[in-house]
């Protein structure tokens, strides 16, 4: 046995890049001190992967933003509008990802979307019929250099050729296929560089298999290694699938002349029974994904070594994890302040590195009591239960999914009822968390203010922000959410079955870190959550305050959730304890209540012929079931964004809520078009300017949008919004584009009015 892992965290056991990368945006440091700290937290890594005794630790994986992204810009796959900025490499490469906007220049980022069915984000390549495709990077043949010089043997790792071509967007004529031969030359170009630098392995990431495969997928893919691979030389060529299985080319890939194979046997059994039906080459090394990379339990190492055995593979196998780690937090050693109950039980990145190591040696005979210690600690686990719990799920009923009456008479009671102009505009919720606001919270936890003083505090938050949008004219307020630290982890916060991380943090994207609840028990609500904030806030204005709220399937996807039960039984129960809080919201008077659901098609699983049974057939209805029990007048907004949503337009409007809001300026507005195709009935927020970038947009710019908009959809169904939540910008960014927005809002309404007159 050898040992290895996909890919490692990269943002810091205490997110020392994120503060970084951050203080350079702001010019509060130099390049030198970002490029310092990213050099250090490699070392750092790469030791700690060496101390565990993992043979093969991978170089490559570690990113100042994005590993996508990464490849691309190597490649030279960057198109001219940010060429054209003239700025340094480094800013150049950060325009790519946040935008870019001066006193003279503004550019739009690259759009940005989901990273498999996992909650990090990937930036999104762009190809146009001029891009030249061809080695010019230098990243990851420095960071080998730097490996070497620490004594570390590396692998190389870099997305692979298939991969970046499908997950890109071609914007020219010229399709993928038309890009292949100058890709492969780079790629061979990558091998040839890797041989000189005496490198063993290159791990291509291919995750894109994991697709249902169309016959010119399968012909792009073997066209791209059946070429590729005869320029390897002296470097070995593992092909790293993960996040599902690749039935639809096992056959071709175990003929073709890779040096290794990598299979995830967690996501999926399919590649067990792959393994299995069609066996494994003698000749190739398989790299076994036997330790989950994006759950934080530990792994029960007799089911393990039981699979391994079953596959009766004769020839070499390396032990790994399932996917990279970076989905997972860095130590569980420091959550100090959770039950020694629920503690024992985690496996974060270090102790996965260990888990793996304790296999290898159990498997080679040189187990040191590991398998007896774990097979005793997995007798110990005891997930709460409830049996209140148990009893109302099994007396739901199909008229608890269902809402009455239908939408198109709800939609004209709620527009006789709010009496909204055309084009309504509202956001989507939060507004900027600055420092007073961190700070606050930070006071409260530390016990240096009571909890009246931090009540207080955020009251005057509200109150601030309430009437910055009266001012703006804004005409559905929200209350800002100051009170809350994570749009998920706040909620969990307040219901039963939850327990919490001190440092478990795990990236989003770029510098956005994200601490996931730990569902650990049965889930429900003991008393109202937000219904004292929205109340207040309601109560400040005459006009209409949404009630936030976070969907039961996005809560459950961004958290991590118990192995026992199945996903279906965990989401209904959070869908039963949201229910709760929206029957009390609209007990009291809260007249519009969003329901969010930006993760709902994360753990769509990747095969689309297993979208609806293994998924959509249950996360759909968990939805109805939180909202079907309010009035007609009671309108249900909900919110998507940063995914692809266009395949399961179908799926999103059968969630049967009022207005539903998009991410979609970063994607041009292409959702549009989708929705029309579609005949898409629920009134439609598309977001009209990009809130994860600091470029503020104009209000001709927005004026554009609105109109490009309302020239496909109907003037009455359009609601105008950000494409998210306004937590991570600054309050004059916050501020300035919402006024921008209005105002560009107000204009197009008033030319809808002068043509139409009243709607």
């Amino acid at each position: 046995m050898t040992t290895s892992i996909i890919g490692f965290p990269r943002i810091g056991e205490h997110r020392e890049l994120k503060f970084a990368t951050e203080h350079y945006w702001k010019k509060r440091a130099t390049k030198e001190a970002l490029l310092t700290a990213a050099k250090n937290l490699r070392a750092q890594h790469w030791q700690k992967q060496q101390d565990a005794d993992i043979d093969l630790i991978p170089v490559g994986d570690f990113s100042l933003f994005d590993t996508t992204l990464d490849a691309a810009f190597a490649l030279n796959v960057v198109p001219a509008r940010y060429r054209a900025l003239g700025l340094s490499a480094l800013d150049e490469y950060f325009s790519l990802a946040r935008g870019y906007q001066s006193d003279t220049e503004s550019v739009k980022a690259l759009p940005m979307k989901k990273w498999f069915n996992t909650n990090y984000h990937y930036i999104v390549p762009e190809f146009d019929d001029q891009t030249d495709v061809k080695l010019v990077g230098t990243k990851l043949f420095d960071e080998i250099n730097e490996a070497k010089a620490q004594g570390i043997s590396p692998k190389a790792v870099i997305v692979g050729p298939f991969t970046l071509l499908k997950l890109s967007r071609f914007i020219g004529d010229k399709q993928a296929a038309d890009f292949a031969p100058a890709t492969i030359s780079a790629y061979k170009a990558i091998l040839a560089k890797l041989g000189q630098q005496k490198v063993e392995w290159l791990q291509l990431d291919e995750p894109a298999l994991d697709f249902n495969l169309t016959d010119d997928d399968k012909a792009l893919f073997l066209s791209i290694y059946g070429e590729l691979l005869s320029a390897k030389g002296n470097v070995k060529v593992l092909l790293q699938n993960y996040f599902g299985d690749i039935r639809d080319v096992y056959e071709d890939v175990i003929k073709l002349p890779f040096d290794g194979i990598g299979l995830d046997f967690v996501e999926t059994d399919q590649n067990i029974a792959l393994v299995k039906k069609f066996g494994f080459p003698e000749d190739k090394v398989l790299f076994a994904g036997v330790v989950n990379g994006k759950n934080i339990w530990r792994n029960h190492y007799a089911t393990t070594i039981d699979t391994l055995h079953s596959l009766n593979v004769k020839g070499p196998i390396v032990l790994s994890s399932s996917c990279s780690l970076q989905h997972v937090p860095y130590d569980a050693a420091l959550e100090t302040n959770l039950p020694e109950t629920v503690q024992q039980h985690l496996a974060f990145a270090y102790e996965k590195l260990t888990e793996i190591k304790e296999l290898d040696q159990i498997l080679n005979g040189e187990d040191q009591g590991g398998l007896a210690k774990n097979t005793d600690l997995f007798s110990t686990i005891r997930h709460p239960k409830s049996a209140a719990v148990t009893e109302r799920v099994n007396q739901l009923t199909d008229a608890d999914y269902t809402r009455l009456p239908a939408r198109a008479e709800r939609e004209t009671i709620q527009q006789d009822e709010f009496e909204l102009p055309a084009l309504p505009t509202t956001t989507i919720g939060s507004f900027p968390q600055t420092k007073d606001v961190r700070q606050n919270r930070s006071k409260l936890r530390k016990g240096e203010i009571t909890k009246e003083e931090y009540d207080q505090f955020n009251r005057d938050k509200i109150k601030r922000v309430i009437e910055f949008q009266e001012k703006a004219g804004v005409d559905v307020l929200v209350h800002g959410e100051y009170e809350r630290n994570d749009m998920v982890e706040y909620f969990g916060e307040k219901l039963d079955g939850f327990v919490f991380t001190q440092n478990g943090w795990v990236q989003s994207y770029g510098t956005r870190g994200v601490k996931p609840p730990i569902i650990w028990g049965d889930v429900s609500r003991n008393a109202p959550i937000t219904v004292e904030t929205t109340v207040y806030a309601k109560n400040l204005t005459d006009k209409l305050v949404k009630g936030m709220l976070t969907g039961p399937v996005t809560i459950f996807n961004w958290s991590f959730p118990r192995e026992d039960i199945t996903p279906e039984e965990s989401v209904t129960q959070i869908a039963l304890a949201i229910r709760d809080e929206v029957q009390d919201l609209e007990a009291h008077d809260i007249k519009i209540i969003q329901i969010d659901e930006p993760a709902l098609r994360e753990n769509l699983p990747l095969r689309k012929t297993d979208w609806y049974k293994r998924y959509l057939d249950w996360a759909v209805p968990a939805f109805r079931l939180v909202h079907s029990g309010v009035k007609p007048q009671t309108q249900i907004h909900t919110h998507m964004c940063y995914s692809e949503f266009g395949d399961i337009i179908q799926a999103i409007d059968n969630l049967d809520a009022d207005v539903i809001s998009f991410e979609a300026s970063r994607s041009d507005l292409s959702l549009i078009d989708q929705l029309v195709a579609a005949d898409f009935q629920t009134e439609v927020g598309p977001g009209v300017y990009d809130i994860h970038s600091p470029r503020i947009p104009s209000v001709d710019e927005l004026e554009t949008i609105i109109n490009k908009i309302i020239a496909k959809l109907p003037v009455s169904k359009v609601w105008i919004n950000p494409d998210c939540g306004l937590k991570t910008r600054s309050e004059t960014e916050a501020f300035e584009a919402v006024t921008n927005m209005v105002n560009a809002a107000k204009k197009v309404r008033s030319q809808v009015y002068e043509t139409n007159g009243s709607l």
